[in-house]
């Protein structure tokens, strides 16, 4: 119960007289700034509304009757169309960089160019993420989801024109377009969960359409050195598996941009959740992108998680772009287990990535789960630094394995954390400026630490990730974490400031001390 509820009651102790209140202890310290009133304890089992009830409520609750929500089946399918299309997305990323010689070799470029084919993902990222937010905002959904599957489908369709040796900047020019097509897609996963799925299933469906995502870049690490081996200098027959891989991208690229347009739709008919009814009956035309980025970076809380996602989300871009380069360089011919050891990499973050959503639709301990995860995956980064060259192949599998299990696991941890803490704010604004600081920090790193890895060995470029990553914790560790959109999912609302159901102990007593600072904005005397 709120203040207001309390002084509507009209119950004092036995000895009040009417008329007399001037008197009355309760009402004597008024003019101190504070109120004391004792109140009969049955008082405090009852719960009225406040006279002004519209005062006490978001917009959207200024309703007469109950806020009503539903859960559609069609949720599945929006969710599994636009995971497999960010499958795709991402798959057409690693597709070069994992077998990075034998692109070398079949176009005649360095090591630093196949490089570019994967830091042009993140170049693109950047300025473009503020124009994807700001149509995420005002066109919606479905609109952006167009975009994102049209485009990836017509990079697919480019790549397969730059069969060549002389034709690297068609495939490039194929890179850029898929690039910006990954700004379309990149941003959706918490949009996606918080407008189509219940508040006991959101972070777990925000999990499964992150998972979408690393699932493709499973693949891309498994199949490019089976279609695509090592044929030497027969680069005719090079180039015939190439074009099978280019071909193949595309005619499922296209099925998905087909599928996306019949199944993804803005919003379902009836909001999931409270927090989607408030926000979809309040006045849209009072919204303002712009005003939503000024309040997002005044968030200081956000503004850390964005440093430490991005140290983390890039260190994870940075070790899949050079992962060829790390493992060729202590095991030479190994290209097809360095695919293997990708797919366990990325296979055990899937596993990671699920059940923390799982746990975090249970328990909602997002920053503990965050610390954890973080703390984890620094003490998995340097086991794999200091174990890739004892020669065993099997323990860089289940190092990788263990890497990947955190280090991937916390990537839709980092996106709900972030709508919690800045919620009203858009999911798809915090998301994208999410990713916006991870692709930073993905071309940093993967620049400097390729350039360690050239120059000296790939020790040194993973030292310098795991002292990033350090840093990073203790980022983590001063995120204060106030659970915004959780509190309005179960509690009462005092103008989006969640209000406990229960009182606190000290405000359950017989001797109730209210500042009258407040008595304004509760109820009036």
């Amino acid at each position: 119960m709120v203040a207001g509820e309390l002084l509507q009651e009209q119950h004092v102790l036995p000895d009040s007289t009417e008329g007399n209140t001037d008197e009355e202890p309760g009402y004597k310290d008024l003019s101190n700034g504070s109120v004391h009133i004792t109140l009969d304890p049955k008082v405090l089992e009852q719960e009225l509304p406040p006279p002004d009830e519209k005062e006490a409520m978001l917009p959207g609750e200024q309703n007469n009757g109950e806020l009503e929500t539903k859960l559609y089946w069609r949720r599945f399918a929006v969710l599994a169309v636009f995971s497999l299309y960010s499958l795709v997305n991402a798959f057409q990323w690693i597709q070069y960089s994992i077998i990075t010689n034998i692109f070398m070799d079949y176009y005649n470029v360095s090591s630093i160019a196949i490089d570019w084919l994967s830091v042009v993902y993140m170049v693109a990222y950047v300025p473009l993420i503020f124009p994807a937010t700001w149509l995420l905002d005002k066109k919606g959904l479905r609109m952006t989801a167009l975009l994102g599957a049209g485009l990836n489908a017509l990079g697919a369709w480019v790549k397969c024109a730059s069969v060549g040796p002389s034709l690297f900047w068609v495939t490039m020019t194929a890179q850029i377009i898929c690039s910006v097509a990954q700004v379309f897609i990149l941003g959706l996963p918490s949009r996606i969960a918080s407008v189509w799925f219940g508040p006991r299933e959101v972070s777990t469906a925000c999990a499964t359409a992150v998972l979408g995502n690393q699932l493709g870049v499973a693949i891309g690490f498994l199949l490019p050195p089976v279609l695509v081996p090592n044929t030497g200098d027969n680069k005719d027959l090079m180039g015939h598996n190439i074009s099978i891989m280019f071909y193949g991208t595309a005619g499922v690229s296209t099925l998905l941009f087909l599928l996306t347009i019949f199944a993804i739709k803005d919003r379902p008919p009836l909001p999931p959740s409270k927090a989607q009814a408030v926000l979809s009956t309040g006045p849209a035309e009072d919204y303002s992108y712009k005003k939503s980025i000024i309040n997002l970076f005044r968030n200081i809380p956000f503004v850390l998680l964005l440093i430490s996602y991005g140290i983390m989300t890039g260190s994870f871009y940075s070790v899949s772009t050079l992962l060829n380069q790390m493992i060729i360089t202590h095991y030479p011919g190994e290209e097809i287990n360095t695919g293997r050891i990708g797919l366990t990499l990325v296979v055990a973050g899937m596993f990671g990535s699920i059940l923390c959503g799982i746990w975090l639709d249970r328990t909602k301990t997002y920053k503990l789960t965050t610390l954890i995860v973080y703390v984890l995956s620094f003490i998995g980064m340097v086991v794999f630094t200091f174990t890739l060259n004892l020669g065993t192949l099997l323990v860089i599998f289940f190092t990788a394995g263990v890497l990947g299990f955190f280090m991937t696991g916390y990537l839709p941890i980092g996106f709900e954390f972030g709508v919690e803490i800045t919620y009203p704010e858009s999911e798809g604004t915090s998301s994208g400026l999410l990713n916006a600081f991870a692709q930073v920090f993905g071309i940093i790193f993967t620049l400097i630490q390729g350039q360690l890895t050239t120059d000296y060995n790939p020790l040194s470029g993973n030292i310098f990730l795991c002292a990033w990553i350090l840093i990073g914790i203790v980022l983590t560790a001063l995120i204060k974490s106030d659970l915004k959109r959780h509190g309005v999912n179960v509690s009462n609302t005092d103008k989006g400031q969640a209000v406990p159901t229960e009182l606190p102990s000290e405000k359950a007593s017989s001797d109730v001390k209210l500042e009258s600072s407040s008595l304004h904005r509760e109820t009036s005397i």
